[in-house]
């Protein structure tokens, strides 16, 4: 069987992160892993806090920025209340 690849999923939930809370039916995109996707993904968790869905202290955005672009967006979700990143294994 061939490597699984990684996908995210940007979820709205609760303060405590709960799995109950994130609802794959009202967050149903998911971004690829590469270059293209992340930067999507970006824009979403940008739109969120916009439209204040989520909180984010402005000194963690560049952080929360380089996470999703460059590193591991799942790191990121630690900056995020009432929204998080997970990874999910891609066929």
């Amino acid at each position: 069987m061939a490597k699984p690849g990684k996908v995210f999923v940007f979820f709205n939930c609760d303060a405590d992160k709960s799995e109950a809370s994130m609802n794959i039916f009202y967050n149903n995109a998911v971004y690829k892993d590469n270059k293209t996707s992340r930067k999507n993904l970006w824009k979403k968790v940008k739109e969120e806090y916009g439209a204040e869905r989520i909180q984010i202290a402005a000194e963690n955005i560049p952080t929360i920025e380089f996470a999703i672009i460059e590193g591991d967006p799942v790191s990121a979700s630690e900056f995020i209340q009432f929204g998080a990143i997970r990874a999910l294994e891609c066929y």
